[in-house]
Formats: C-alpha cells, structure tokens, sequence
C-alpha cells in the first residue's frame, strides 16, 4: 500500500487504536516546578558543556548525562557511556527496562527514543551573546544547541528520569540514545547499528532531531511529524593553475575567477520540482488548513503539471522550496595563498540536499553541467546515502494525534519530509522506522539552528518536555 494511502487509512483505524491507549493520568496538572529545575539544569548543564566536533567532548556530556540518571536511581548497568567509533566521540546508551511478561505473553519490542550531543561550530565574535552560556532573556533560551539537538538531549534524560521518580513500569523497554558525531560524519550511529545492534534493536524509533510545530504569529498551526528525509551530499569545486607574480595577472586562468564563474551560473539554478509521496500528502494536508493565495499556490503545486507561478511563489520561501526540490548551495570557499601572487587553486563547497527518490548521481551530473567548465574539477567529499521513507501506520500516527488534540486542541498532525538528514537515515536502513517528532514549536522564519543567536522558546521547550513524557508513555503501555 503507497506511504499515503496509509497515512489516510489511519483515520478508519484510529478509534481502535486510541481505545487501546491508557489515559496518561500522571501527566494531565503538566509540569511541576521541580520539573522545570530539572529539565532546566540539564540544558544549561549541556549548553555549556562545548560540544563541537574540534574539541572531543561529546564523552564528557554523555559522562554528564550518565551520572544523573545513576543518581535518579538506573542500574549503572543499564546506562552505558559507549566511546566510538574513535576516543574522541561519546555516545550514551540507556534502557529504561520494563517487568518481565506475565504468563507466557511475548514481551513487546523497545521502542528507541535518541538525540545528538554534538553541535556546529559558533564563534563568540559573530553572537550578540556567548554561545556557549546558557541565558534566559526575553522569553527565550539561548546557546549553541538551544534546537539542534540539546534540546532534545535534555528532554529525553530528564523525562528518563520524571519517568523513574514517578514508578512508572512500562510494558516495554524504553532505550534512551545520544550520539556523539551527528553534525559531521554520522559515523557514531553506523558504528553503534553494526557493533552494538544488541544494544539499540527497537521496534521502531522517535527523533528528537525532526518534525516539530510550527507557529505563525506565536500561535501553533501544525504539528509536523518526519517520515522521510532528503539525502546529505557535498562536494568541492576545484580550478587550478600554475600561480605566478601577482604584477602579471592572467585573468582567463585565475582560479578564483573560474570558480567565481561556475558559482555564478549555480546560484540562480533550480532543479526541477517533484513531489513524492509524504512532500504530497504535506502539500495536500497543509492546503486544506491554509486560506487564502497560500493555500491557492499549495494546491497548484499539486496540479500535472504544477502552476508555475505558484511553485514561484512558494519557491521564495525557503521552508516551502526545500519540500519541493532537491537544492544545492554553496556554504564553503577557500582561494589563494598571498596576496601579492597569483592564487595555484580556488575550492567551493557546495551542499546538496536531495529528495530520497532522486539518484544522486543525477544530481551529480545536472551539477557538472551547470558548472560547465571542463577546467574545473568536481569531487564528492561526503558521499549521498538514501534511506527509505517509514511507514505511517495508524500504531504510530494515532498515539501521537491522540496527543496532540489533547496538549494543543485544534492543531493538526501532518506528515514531512525533512530538508536536513538526521541519524534517522541509519536507523532507517538498519530496518528500524524512524519518526522525527520534535514536538518544539518554532516560527520557520526564524529558524537559528547552525546560526548565529541560536534561541528557543522558553514554553516551546517545556511543552516539549511534557509532550515528550507522555508520547513515551503512550508507546510503551498496554
């Protein structure tokens, strides 16, 4: 059955589903003020622990994150700071085990629940405060990680341990994952998929690193969950030549102008628009709460062929563009070596993110004809790796709908396929379906993650927090 017919046909199933659900009793009075400390403490605890690659400090934070949940009462055997797959990254491993099954009853498998320690690069210079300390201002948190992805750390360890201060006894294991390589080579997760599967196996899993609310004039409008997400690729643009004194210049072979050049003719290129199937149940779920010219140009997107002047309209905004297209952008550029000679080389980075049904070596071949200078050569520094988009069964899609109605009445849950890859892309070729369900509401035309005064609501993280609570207890109850 195609991705969208099951996403439709949860709707029929939905009541059975909900009527198997428990009532998350504890949960209903939200948080308490302990809670808040809590949640708060480990963020700021996180936040200023400096987690960029460079400095190899994710096995302190995972350390960090392992000695509270062993004060809070976990088996140190069950809360395990696994380094790997080099010394300098960490990655923490926990299970939040359920009672053995009654009876003759198969026990259920675990459900998987993970987040990265890592972040980007931030340079104080660039900030307007510093990234590395927590602060509270103006209604929101701010620091390097704010969204991507201590946020997520924090809620699932302090929920962990809400979790175990409560007595809650789940009917399944619960395992808590935070990686230490996300932002850069994802090589932590592979690592722990194929040496310690035993480990991570799960049913199926939730991101924190994806999906999410969006907001529109601070009030929330969606609630996105990921089923599938574009495909990370990079490669480098290289022209060179002999160099010489900078007196005698030879603009037709200075590299810096030839790549100048190809960068000229990529920055106004787009690939062309085509939908798959969780972008087009987002478009068709998504005009139906719009009004107005933009529900208008959601509808002509969906139209064979698409209504040009709508895909232009929406193309301007770069949330929307992203759901349409594959789309390759320079990030990078490094040129010359004195200022008084002519520059031996000049390299441009440039980033793809590509829909999961695309090959890449399309992609890669559409690149090069862009560039259209055989005197320029093109490299792929980080290779593209597809995954699969997962199913939206009426066992994942009703829980958390049932959720949503019940912490933010009248926002509706809608599919996404995300513009960033996540660890997810692993799991998801591990045989692990993998749902990005950040439950953070943010406005998308202030999105910060990677940038400079990275923030997050304060209310945003703490509904998350509370979302996150229940969506783990629903997942792992009768």
């Amino acid at each position: 059955m195609r991705l969208v017919m099951r996403f439709v046909a949860r709707v029929a199933c939905a009541a059975l589903t909900l009527a198997l659900l428990p009532r998350v009793g504890a949960t209903q009075s939200g948080l308490s003020d302990a809670d808040r400390r809590l949640a708060r403490d480990i963020f700021r605890e996180l936040i200023e622990i400096n987690t960029t690659d460079s400095l190899g400090n994710t096995p302190r934070a995972a350390r960090a994150m392992a000695r509270r949940l062993v004060a809070a009462g976990f088996p140190a055997a069950d809360v395990q700071v696994l380094i790997g797959p080099d010394p300098r990254h960490g990655n923490l491993v926990a299970r939040y085990r359920a009672p053995g099954p009654a009876g003759r009853r198969m026990p259920l498998r675990p459900v998987l629940v993970f987040a990265h320690l890592d972040v980007v690069p931030a340079r104080r210079a660039d900030w307007s405060v510093d990234p590395f300390t927590f602060l509270e201002k103006d209604g929101y948190f701010y620091g390097r990680g704010t969204t991507d992805d201590k946020v997520g750390d924090a809620i699932l360890v302090a929920d962990f341990i809400r979790l175990k201060r409560a007595g809650y006894r789940p009917t399944r294991d619960l395992i808590l994952v935070l990686t230490g390589d996300e932002e850069t080579a994802g090589s932590c997760i592979q690592w722990l998929v194929t040496a310690h599967r035993d480990l991570i196996n799960a049913e199926f899993a939730l991101n924190t690193d994806a999906g999410g609310g969006i907001l529109r004039d601070g009030k929330p409008v969606t609630f996105e969950v990921q089923a599938s997400e574009k495909v990370y690729a990079t490669y480098v643009l290289e022209a060179t030549d002999k160099g010489g004194h900078s007196s005698l210049p030879r603009p037709a072979d200075n590299p810096i102008y030839r790549i100048a050049g190809a960068l000229d003719r990529l920055a106004p290129f787009s690939f062309p628009v085509k939908l798959n199937e969780v972008s087009r149940a987002y478009f068709e779920r998504a005009a139906a709460l719009e009004a107005g010219s933009l529900a208008d140009d959601m509808r002509g997107v969906l139209r064979d062929p698409p209504d040009s002047a709508a895909v232009a309209r929406l193309a301007a905004v770069p949330f929307y563009n992203s759901k349409l297209r594959t789309t390759c952008v320079a990030t990078v550029l490094a040129a010359g070596h004195a200022e008084n000679a002519l520059p031996q080389s000049a390299q441009a980075t440039v980033n793809c993110r590509i829909l999961p049904d695309q090959a890449p070596a399309e992609v890669e071949a559409t690149l090069r004809r862009v560039v259209a200078d055989d005197r320029i050569a093109m490299r792929t520094t980080y290779a593209p790796i597809p995954s699969p988009p997962s199913p939206l069964t009426p066992a994942i899609m009703g829980p958390i709908e049932r959720l949503v109605a019940e912490q933010f009445p009248g926002v509706p849950v809608v599919p996404v396929m995300e513009a960033g890859a996540t660890d997810g892309l692993f799991l998801r070729n591990a045989r692990i379906p993998t749902y990005g369900v950040s439950a953070v509401f943010d406005d998308p035309n202030d999105i910060r993650a990677h940038g400079r005064d990275e923030r997050i609501r304060v209310q945003s993280f703490y509904d998350a927090l509370e979302f996150w609570y229940r969506m783990m207890q629903a997942f792992s109850s009768p």
